[in-house]
């Protein structure tokens, strides 16, 4: 897959992503937030939580599932960027977690399936 088509699997991800927690109650905080330490796909907010959602998006299972792709070194940065993020906007001493959602497509670039990890990144 070139880095084209990847980055617009990921951007569709993303969207379906954002769709899927609104959908369930969750408001959107942010969107592609970025500092020096990385990038987070979604921050949102539900349930007196703030929750930062890193988007793992699939077409097929070749390379495996999209939850398996979250490596040690990425949740170190995930934590670090939201960590920066709550220091940015006085949230320090918020209720906070990092959460996944794990999104497979077909081939033919149809939903197969959907699903929000909560917590999937603990320390």
């Amino acid at each position: 897959m070139t880095k084209t088509a990847a980055q617009g699997l990921g951007r569709k991800g993303e969207e379906l992503a954002q769709r899927y927690l609104v959908e369930r109650g969750y408001r959107i905080l942010a969107q592609n937030y970025r500092c020096a330490a990385g990038e987070m796909d979604l921050i949102a907010e539900a349930g007196g939580y703030v929750a930062f959602v890193e988007v793992r998006t699939r077409r097929g299972r070749a390379f495996g599932m999209p939850e398996e792709s979250l490596t040690p070194a990425k949740k170190r940065h995930l934590r670090a960027v939201a960590e920066t993020y709550l220091q940015e906007t006085a949230r320090a001493d918020c209720d906070w977690r990092i959460d996944l959602i794990a999104v497979e497509m077909d081939r033919t670039g149809r939903l197969r399936r959907i699903e929000l990890i909560e917590n999937a990144v603990t320390d």
